[in-house]
């Protein structure tokens, strides 16, 4: 009986909160409007004719978002060679994202969805021990606006070789 009741207050809830309904290639890629460290607002729409790297991950200043960042930060060169924009999405506030890009000198905008709307959009929200967590999602949007990939598994500490693999295949 324990295990039941277990199952049905702990594990399902959890389990619900962890779902999302993911974008998929060829889903058009849901506009939004946020505001970086920096202050400046960014909306998908503006970038309309350009490969975007829409990255969600967890939390600023956390051993695997640093390993994902300064991975992208390391690769940056390359990325914008290949004509792509890469934008990261935490639940951090500006203030929170604008320290942690300084910290590391990220040259990419970091995006505070403070709501969790677009998080929500875009099925990368999730919870962590009880508390709300972007998931580490991310999806490369192509010109036209519609998803090209989404990247589940993110190998925070090759995640440049990771999107430039998958646009290499197309």
């Amino acid at each position: 009986m324990y295990q039941i009741l277990l199952l049905l207050f702990f594990f399902i809830p959890v389990g619900l909160a962890l779902a999302g309904d993911y974008l998929n290639p060829g889903d058009p890629a849901p506009d939004f409007e946020l505001m970086d460290g920096n202050g400046t607002v960014h909306k998908l729409s503006d970038y309309r004719g350009k490969t975007v790297v829409l990255y969600f991950y967890p939390k600023d200043d956390t051993p695997g978002c640093t390993a994902e960042a300064c991975n992208l930060r390391d690769n940056y060169q390359t990325l914008l060679d290949k004509g792509l924009v890469v934008l990261g999405v935490s639940f951090d506030d500006t203030s929170s994202h604008k320290a942690f890009a300084d910290k590391y000198d990220l040259p990419f905008p970091l995006l505070a969805d403070t709501e969790k709307e677009v998080a929500d959009k875009y099925g990368a929200k999730g919870a962590i021990t009880g508390l709300f967590v972007a998931k580490r999602i991310t999806y490369i949007i192509g010109p036209d606006g519609k998803i090209l990939h989404r990247i589940d598994d993110v190998d925070t500490k090759n995640h440049a070789e990771q999107i430039l693999r998958l646009l290499k295949k197309k």
